[in-house]
């Protein structure tokens, strides 16, 4: 065999460090969903009242509220769903101090102010949810207030924000396919 016939093994590609798992559960189901057509306008209001209602002060009617929302706005329901469920986490984090606010925006600030979870199940031991209900009804109206009134310019900054990266996303992903 002469020099100039000798085989060089093929080199492999080097390897491709792991996705992260925010970039396999967030930004890759997002991205998919623009390139099946949904508009950067439309993923941006998604997300923003995805992120909203999975804020919400409430425990239990996310999933039902975000879902009600998608429908009657046209969204795509599985989006906001990832969006709301997201969420969950600042929800439950944010929960106690909205109670707090809230009752202190309904005049019940005295009674709430040292509302932890440990006294919430002292509460529910001594005296039932019925007791903990007839405290926490008007906080729970004021901290609804509250939430509305912080949800409005945080999902206006959300979309407008959201709008400018989806489409930056979308035109790179033109780029690349060309």
């Amino acid at each position: 065999m002469s020099p100039s016939e000798t085989q060089v093994p093929p080199v492999a590609p080097p390897a491709l460090p792991p996705r992260s798992w925010l970039r396999r559960r967030v930004a890759d189901p997002l991205l998919d969903l623009l390139k099946t057509g949904l508009s950067p306008e439309k993923l941006a209001l998604t997300v923003g009242l995805g992120v909203a209602i999975g804020l919400i002060p409430a425990l239990g009617i996310t999933t039902i509220l975000s879902a009600a929302v998608a429908l009657r706005l046209r969204l795509n329901v599985a989006a906001m769903q990832l969006a709301t469920h997201l969420m969950t986490f600042f929800q439950l984090a944010l929960l106690i101090p909205f109670l707090r606010a809230g009752a202190g925006l309904m005049g019940q600030g005295d009674r709430v102010a040292h509302l932890t979870v440990a006294s919430l199940r002292q509460l529910i031991d001594h005296e039932g949810w019925s007791a903990v209900g007839k405290l926490l009804w008007r906080a729970e109206l004021g901290a609804l207030l509250l939430w509305a009134g912080a949800m409005v310019p945080l999902v206006a900054l959300l979309y407008c924000v959201l709008r400018v990266v989806f489409r930056r996303v979308l035109a790179k992903q033109a780029v690349i396919k060309e």
